[in-house]
């Protein structure tokens, strides 16, 4: 590998990190790196100072000129509109390696899918500026060169985006072993379906939110409430009671997640937040488009309807 390849390479996982952060789709943030390779790779990178300011800039400013239009295309999307989940080995990090034990966490939350589906509610400048100040540890001096702004516009674009965020961020934070458990709750309950057993899984604000595309069948606005939510997975159960649908349980952006199956066909991918004793949001990414790199890297379905 020539110098220039190999130092593109070694910082391609911050890359990757910012710009599927920014966009929500591992295609996307590949199209960007793309994109910022050929770039580099018609730069005399001899007579660069720093070689991961340049990256980083020119990765940034590209996916943000994505994430302008796809905030667009967006607005017309068919429901809501979800991320597309990253296995846990192929996470990308954030941070450096040097980083403290708490540091690591902040940076894995923020990859997370209920993360990155509350990132969504910013406009494309705010979650550039946000992403490279808090996520990525730029100064706002440092991120708003990286953006081509005055510091004081990106300071105003970071707090903004912070009070933003803090309204709406869940009310409740659990652990993985807490959502895992919901998780499973969820399987049991779906294996033999009652209205009361679903009823009693959800909190009763609890928020349901799909995204078909306009692909597959899934709710086009978000439902509200224990008892709609337990209709609605009371009558998902009945529709596919002749081939009852198995579920797995992995670990996707680096938080506990369901993949749901009809035979050998991935049909939704199922995260959730919860209370510790209830879900108070369950996400169902169900667009076939959304789900195939997870079906072609998941080659082994369940074969029965336990977890495994």
């Amino acid at each position: 590998m020539d110098p220039q390849t190999a130092l593109f390479q070694q910082h391609r996982p911050r890359l990757f990190g910012l710009a599927y952060r920014m966009l929500g789709t591992p295609a996307d943030a590949e199209d960007v790196l793309h994109d910022a390779w050929l770039r580099w790779h018609a730069q005399d990178t001899a007579a660069l100072d720093d070689p991961e300011a340049w990256l980083v800039t020119v990765t940034a400013r590209i996916a943000l000129d994505r994430l302008r239009r796809a905030k667009t295309e967006r607005e017309h999307y068919p429901g809501p509109w979800l991320p597309e989940p990253l296995l846990e080995e192929t996470a990308p990090a954030a941070g450096a390696s040097t980083e403290t034990p708490e540091a690591a966490l902040e940076r894995d939350q923020s990859l997370t899918l209920s993360f990155l589906t509350l990132l969504e509610r910013l406009g494309p400048e705010e979650r550039a500026a946000f992403l490279l100040n808090e996520v990525f540890d730029y100064s706002h001096a440092e991120a708003a060169a990286i953006l081509g702004i005055n510091e004081n516009a990106c300071r105003q674009r970071v707090h903004r985006a912070r009070v933003r965020l803090r309204e709406d961020r869940p009310r409740y934070s659990v652990d993985a072993r807490a959502q895992q458990r919901l998780l499973q709750r969820f399987v049991t309950a779906m294996e033999q379906p009652t209205l009361e057993s679903l009823q009693a899984l959800f909190a009763e604000d609890a928020i349901h939110i799909s995204d078909g595309g306009g692909v597959v069948a899934a709710t086009l606005h978000p439902l509200h409430g224990a008892e709609r939510l337990a209709r609605l997975y009371l009558q998902i159960a009945h529709n596919t009671r002749l081939q009852p649908l198995r579920y797995s349980l992995l670990t996707l952006n680096g938080a506990p997640a369901l993949l749901a199956w009809a035979g050998n066909t991935l049909t939704t991918a199922i995260w959730i937040e919860g209370d510790g004793e209830h879900i108070t949001a369950i996400h169902a990414l169900r667009h076939p488009g959304k789900l195939a790199r997870l079906a072609a890297t998941v080659t082994n379905p369940p074969v029965g309807t336990s977890l495994h």
